[in-house]
């Protein structure tokens, strides 16, 4: 008898795979909420040392650019903003202060009381009409330096006279982002308010009263910095071609998502970083050159703002 022929198993066909490949669910985030931490999938950053040095490479390498820029910057203060004449005659201050301070370290406390004032002082204007004037020149100033850091990024030559023809396109786009970064400040600058006038007018007088103000200070220019924290790398994208301000503001903020602390820390180091430095140049010459001392620190206030663009940008980078 012949076999029957067995039948084989039919196979089922297996399961069709969705296209997509499975993904974990990402975790949601809602600001000023309790959540367990989410690690970001780029969350190492260069430490803010390193960060920077590697801001200052561009001006090393390009120095007569960003001294140009810097010089234009300079002359305009002095005639639209200080004036010839508008010094503060810091010798006449330290023999007021000098009679004031007693001991061994006298000179060093004079120098850096003088110091102080100085920083306190920097920016300043006679005049609402400088005050205006130098508001527009930092602006403008800030175009030209971010339009040449992207240029010199990309490896292209650039003119001190191009950074100011070119530069200047997105202006009423970046003055925008200006606009809301000066709102949200708004929390800071009434809670400064709040705290001087409480303590001035003598309204909080024990100790647990003035740190009850002082911890709503702190609590209000905690939320102006979390909400600066991202606005701020808004005005370099807000530079970049068809680029609208809310669209940058929308793309700074997914930049800093779930490393906003982290990123906050890197900015706060640079003024740090910036006044140490500024202290250890100026407080010698103050003490031992004093008619000196106020010039070389007009100096290098008009170059901190090109050192200051060049970190936050080189931050803004590593960011991307």
């Amino acid at each position: 008898m012949a076999k029957k022929p067995t039948k084989k198993p039919v196979k089922k066909p297996a399961a069709k795979q969705s296209a997509a490949s499975r993904r974990l669910k990402q975790s949601s985030y809602k600001s000023f909420r309790l959540h367990k931490r989410i690690s970001h999938q780029n969350a190492k950053l260069p430490n803010a040392f390193r960060l920077f040095k590697q801001s200052l490479v561009p001006l090393k390498t390009h120095p007569k650019l960003f001294f140009g820029i810097t010089i234009i910057y300079g002359l305009l203060t002095i005639i639209l903003v200080r004036g010839i004449g508008g010094g503060l005659n810091l010798t006449e201050i330290k023999d007021t202060f000098k009679e004031g301070f007693e001991g061994e370290f006298s000179s060093l406390a004079t120098g850096v009381t003088l110091f102080s004032y100085l920083v306190g002082s920097a920016g300043s204007s006679s005049s609402e009409t400088g005050g205006v004037y130098q508001t527009l020149l930092i602006i403008i100033v800030s175009l030209a330096i971010i339009w040449s850091l992207r240029q010199l990024m990309a490896h292209n030559v650039v003119r001190v006279r191009d950074s100011f023809y070119k530069g200047m396109y997105p202006l009423v786009p970046f003055i925008s982002v200006l606009l809301v970064i000066t709102l949200q400040m708004i929390p800071l600058l009434v809670g400064s308010w709040l705290y001087s006038t409480v303590v001035n007018n003598a309204i909080a007088v024990t100790t647990p009263e003035k740190l009850i103000w002082l911890l709503l200070f702190l609590l209000m220019a905690v939320l102006s910095l979390y909400m600066i924290c991202s606005s701020i790398f808004a005005l370099y994208i807000v530079t970049l071609p068809d680029m609208t301000p809310m669209k940058a503001l929308r793309s700074a903020r997914q930049l800093v998502l779930h490393r906003r602390f982290l990123v906050l820390r890197k900015v706060l180091f640079l003024p740090l970083a910036l006044l140490l430095l500024a202290a250890i140049i100026i407080i010698p010459l103050i003490i031992f050159v004093t008619p000196l001392a106020e010039w070389v620190f007009f100096a290098l206030s008009m170059f901190v703002l090109a050192i200051i663009h060049s970190y936050v940008y080189a931050l803004y980078r590593e960011l991307l």
